[in-house]
């Protein structure tokens, strides 16, 4: 009976110690999946806070002007001119071939002066070399477009119109904090692989409906009397406030911005005008389907 006893004792004793493994095994396993379970739900807590934030982010920037964004319907388009709706005196003035020594300050002093917002299409290489100016146009409330990199008006293949659009957008970013889908072909030139590869890329392709041929350098009461005489409402005005002599332009603007007003005209970007013309194809779309809704009651 004895070594019954002992035997049983020693049995018992063996027992303790395995249980005790298993338990903490048991325990162990049981911590390690609150665990996991844990850390799942911060790094949600954490994705939803990034979505947050980047969310907030993108609100604030569109709020500040800093996110050109267009209406889908635009993208991936080329536009002259926009419809809007009747009534609507707006016109958008817009600048290429910038930033430019001297002559952009003086095209942006005139603008605040007028309280007037237009859009520049900046060409890389020219903002490279005078990144304020290029600060300075967002700060002040004016949109910025791609105008490519170098300029230049021969065929590009794929790779090339890339490197002239996609390093132009990213240096705008990097300079200004925009990012832009406006881009404008230099010359509006349409086929030579620039305007196809920005389409590919959902750009919106600007050109334009008055055209001042400031280029030229005609006397600065010709270029007004040109520019009005071709505008209308929801049009977009083409001037240059880089590539060469702008002098003419800089003497036009005031005398311009001056004679459209008394027109009646205001002063919209291309982001703005492009969701004008947006806002009221919505309104159209609204009022045929009222329509066709009412004539089948009938």
């Amino acid at each position: 009976m004895a070594l019954v006893a002992l035997g049983g004792t020693l049995s018992f004793g063996l027992m303790i110690p395995v249980k005790s493994n298993i338990l903490e095994k048991t325990s162990s396993q049981t911590i390690k999946s609150e665990s996991a379970i844990a850390q799942l739900g911060t790094q949600k807590r954490v994705e939803e806070f990034k979505t947050a934030m980047l969310t907030t982010w993108q609100q604030q920037a569109k709020a500040k002007g800093l996110d050109y964004g267009v209406p889908k319907r635009f993208q991936g388009v080329t536009i002259e001119q926009a419809k809007i709706s009747p009534g609507k005196k707006v016109i958008a003035l817009t600048f290429d071939d910038g930033p430019w020594k001297t002559y952009t300050a003086q095209v942006l002093d005139i603008l605040k002066k007028n309280d007037v917002k237009a859009t520049f299409f900046v060409v890389g290489q020219m903002l490279k070399i005078y990144p304020d100016l290029g600060k300075r146009m967002v700060k002040e409330g004016h949109a910025i477009g791609n105008h490519t990199w170098n300029h230049r008006y021969h065929y590009f293949n794929r790779e090339a119109a890339a490197f002239e659009i996609d390093n132009t957008s990213k240096l705008i970013y990097q300079v200004t904090g925009a990012r832009t889908t406006l881009f404008r072909p230099p010359g509006g030139m349409l086929h030579n692989g620039l305007v196809a590869y920005a389409k590919s890329k959902k750009y919106t392709n600007v050109m334009w409906s008055a055209d001042s041929i400031d280029y030229k350098r005609p006397p600065a009461s010709a270029l007004v009397n040109r520019v009005i005489k071709q505008s209308k409402p929801g049009g977009i005005v083409l001037m240059h406030d880089g590539g060469g002599n702008r002098a003419n332009t800089v003497a036009a603007l005031p005398k311009m911005i001056k004679e459209y007003k008394k027109q009646g005209y205001s002063f919209v970007t291309i982001p703005e005008l492009l969701e004008m013309e947006h806002k009221h194809q919505q309104v159209m779309l609204s009022k045929k389907g009222t329509q066709k809704t009412n004539a089948s009651k009938k």
